[in-house]
This record gives structure tokens, C-alpha cells and sequence, in this order.
């Protein structure tokens, strides 16, 4: 299975509107710009291991689960 950051930014975006977040919101929660946030959600830019910590912080889980969730939906999607 290869990493697609693509995927990533769909998992990040599927959880934050879940919550009820907006891009604005997440941003000012994880300390990450929100124009950076929409384009790791729309794929164009790959997130580093301290951005996907903050937003996974800022959505209340451990990097773990939210890699959990990445790595699922990537095997779906293979």
C-alpha cells in the first residue's frame, strides 16, 4: 500500500465536517494556516508528521487513530 496524501486530506475533511467544524475553525484550534489546511485536504499539499499532530490534536484524537483512519480508508480504496 503507498501513501497518498490525497486521502489523508479527505479523512481530515470527513472528520472535521463530522464535528461541525469549518476549515476556519480547525484552523485557529490546530494553529495551522487555513489556506495550508485546505490544501492538505484537497491533496495538493503533503501534511508533515507536527501539522498532522496539531490537527489531530485539534480534533480531540491521538496521531494514531488518525493514522488508523487514513491507513483504513486507503485500503478501501486499493
Amino acid at each position: 500500500m503507498n501513501y497518498n496524501n490525497r486521502i489523508t486530506g479527505v479523512v481530515i475533511g470527513r472528520i472535521r465536517t463530522g464535528r461541525g467544524l469549518t476549515q476556519e475553525v480547525l484552523s485557529g484550534l490546530s494553529g495551522v494556516a487555513r489556506s495550508h489546511l485546505a490544501m492538505i485536504e484537497s491533496g495538493t499539499k503533503n501534511a508533515g508528521v507536527d501539522t498532522l499532530w496539531r490537527i489531530a490534536s485539534a480534533l480531540g484524537m491521538p496521531l494514531s487513530e488518525l493514522i488508523r483512519l487514513i491507513e483504513k480508508e486507503m485500503a478501501l480504496r486499493s
